[in-house]
């Protein structure tokens, strides 16, 4: 048996159950998103620094606009003033989404990860404008993360898509779940699905650094699943985190999930947004490799490579550019660090950060490698070539693979032909 016979339900419309997260800054491509929807799938793209990302396809200048407009505050460790144009965040969201969604061309669907840890100096306002611009641009759903999302709901209540567009909620507790479906009846909108994301998964973790190896996402998705039978409810769960093969996820299918959310193996993927040399190091990483910290100023526990540039950093806040996690009284964890850390200057004039990173920056500049725990299993995935490095699979080649390999063996893609 292999993960085609098996089919996703969302409102009466059957899916392909494979889901490729939504993987920021612009990781999960338009590309990347739309290889998956093309073979009847659903593909993520990411809101995270949204108008930075369409400062990078469309040319846009978002970003050195909102850089000049506060240029006279960069030194300044009170970063209360720096805001979001809400228009230009509107017209940023449409902009990327209407491209995504006008290359659509087959069954699939298009759905957009939106994680409330990205306050922007002002978070429900921020909140609200990105998502209710992406209904706007046509995006088929929105996945709510990073959060508890107790008012996201609420915020887009009146939005005429309200009951149209597809909501789901990654959740990694049965509690959490529990609080956020207390506030969808508020509202009277419950989620068409609910991602269970265990303690595997790459990026923010819904555990603690020290306590998420107790955890098993199969547990998880079995508590979940019992209690929503119990409530009478019929939302489909969604498993995510550490599914490496497709026999992972048929197994996941038997125990009662309606489809599985994968990422890791589409990092190295070609339509993926990691640049070539970061994918080779993914490939290359060990087991040794990954750690679980907490250099997200979100305060989150993170999965991702050691190498990371970013937990190097010792740059200056880069809030009037980017400003993505500033609370809204206007501070970041970082930046706290970074001053603090002032009165430590090396020869060279490098300030020595504790603790979080610039994760903005870090984010934007591919500085930082978020990794699922599986990720020194990607060797399994590809070819060596000649020259030592490793030969990067397409999109399609990846999801095939999951649909159709059995017995949990890997299908590499076809070697490549040297010149």
């Amino acid at each position: 048996m292999n993960l085609n016979n098996f089919r996703l339900n969302l409102g009466g419309k059957e899916y392909v159950p494979i889901m490729i997260g939504g993987m920021g800054v612009n990781i999960s491509t338009t590309e990347l998103a739309l290889s998956a929807e093309r073979l009847g799938g659903i593909g993520h793209i990411s809101d995270a620094e949204g108008m930075f990302v369409c400062d990078q396809i469309f040319g846009t200048t978002y970003t050195n606009d909102k850089r000049k407009r506060y240029a006279a505050n960069v030194n300044n460790s009170d970063k209360s003033i720096v805001q979001f144009d809400l228009e230009q965040v509107a017209e940023a969201q449409k902009r990327y989404v209407t491209h995504t969604i006008s290359q659509k061309s087959g069954n699939g669907a298009i759905f957009m990860n939106c994680m409330e840890k990205l306050t922007m100096n002002n978070s429900a306002a921020t909140l609200k404008v990105r998502m209710e611009a992406a209904m706007d641009a046509g995006i088929d759903g929105i996945t709510l993360a990073a959060g508890l999302n107790l008012r996201s709901l609420e915020l887009i209540s009146e939005h005429e898509r309200f009951r149209d567009v597809k909501l789901g909620i990654i959740i990694s507790s049965v509690r959490a779940l529990s609080i956020f479906l207390k506030r969808a009846v508020r509202v009277n909108r419950l989620p068409d699905y609910v991602v269970v994301e265990g303690p595997l998964a790459g990026g923010h973790l819904g555990f603690s650094p020290t306590d998420w190896a107790s955890f098993s996402l199969k547990s998880i998705v079995t508590e979940t699943i019992d209690f929503l039978k119990k409530e009478n409810l019929d939302i489909p769960v969604i498993a995510a985190g550490g599914i490496f093969t497709g026999s992972d996820a048929v197994e996941y299918m038997q125990m009662g999930s309606s489809g599985v959310q994968v990422a890791t193996r589409f990092t190295i993927a070609r339509e993926a947004g990691l640049p070539y040399e970061v994918k080779q190091h993914y490939i290359n990483a060990s087991d040794e490799d990954v750690v679980v910290n907490t250099a997200s100023p979100t305060g989150y526990a993170m999965r991702m490579l050691r190498q990371s540039p970013t937990l190097k950093y010792g740059m200056k806040p880069n809030c009037e550019g980017l400003g993505y996690l500033l609370d809204n009284d206007g501070k970041c964890a970082y930046i706290d660090a970074f001053y603090q850390g002032q009165g430590s200057r090396s020869a060279e004039g490098r300030v020595t950060v504790d603790g979080p990173t610039c994760l903005c920056t870090g984010m934007a500049r591919y500085d930082c490698w978020t990794c699922g725990s599986t990720v020194s299993r990607l060797k399994e995935t590809t070819n060596r070539l000649p020259d030592g490095t490793w030969q990067i699979p397409a999109a399609e080649e990846i999801f095939l693979d999951y649909l159709l390999s059995e017995g949990h063996s890997i299908r590499r893609p076809a070697p490549e032909k040297q010149s």
